[in-house]
């Protein structure tokens, strides 16, 4: 806009023009919100870093198959006495399709007394969840569970 021009009026058809191109600017941009096997991966690498990760004194509750991925319970529990010599660090959650690969981080102490979380997670399609606990010794320990959803949860955008 030139000095000189005289500036036009500000107007209902305008204002309306302008508010809804804005509205729509999320619908138009159009970019992926979805973890992935990769992604995955590359967030557990960066929780143990180059330690090797086992399979074993950890359990991961999930249910198989569940209608709705708004509100899933999961249940962690890791074999550990919880004692200041042995006891669990920090249990984490991983997921493969949500928007974000960490589902959850939980830190826990020997005057935790039993390691065991239960919780409810929104998964937003069928996936393999990982759950990988940290010992006080410096090992990992991890479990996987498939889950179909029919219903999924966590979707910002429609495929």
């Amino acid at each position: 806009m030139r000095h000189n021009e005289p500036q036009r009026p500000a107007t209902r058809r305008r204002f309306l023009a302008v508010a809804g191109g804005l509205a729509l600017a999320p619908i138009l941009v159009r970019r992926s919100a979805r973890a992935t096997p990769a992604t995955m991966a590359a967030a557990i690498r960066e929780a143990v870093g180059e330690a090797e990760v086992r399979e074993g004194k950890i359990t991961l509750e999930l249910p198989p198959l569940v209608e709705n991925g708004n509100a899933v319970p999961m249940t962690v529990t890791v074999e550990s006495p919880m004692t200041a010599a042995d006891h669990v660090k920090s249990i984490h959650v991983f997921d493969e399709k949500n928007p974000e690969p960490v589902i959850a981080t939980f830190h826990l102490g020997p005057r935790a007394g039993k390691a065991k979380i239960s919780t409810r997670v929104r998964l937003a399609d069928s996936q393999t969840v990982v759950a990988i606990a940290e010992m006080s010794d410096g090992s990992f320990w991890s479990a996987s569970a498939d889950m179909i959803v029919t219903l999924a949860a966590c979707i910002e955008e429609s495929p």
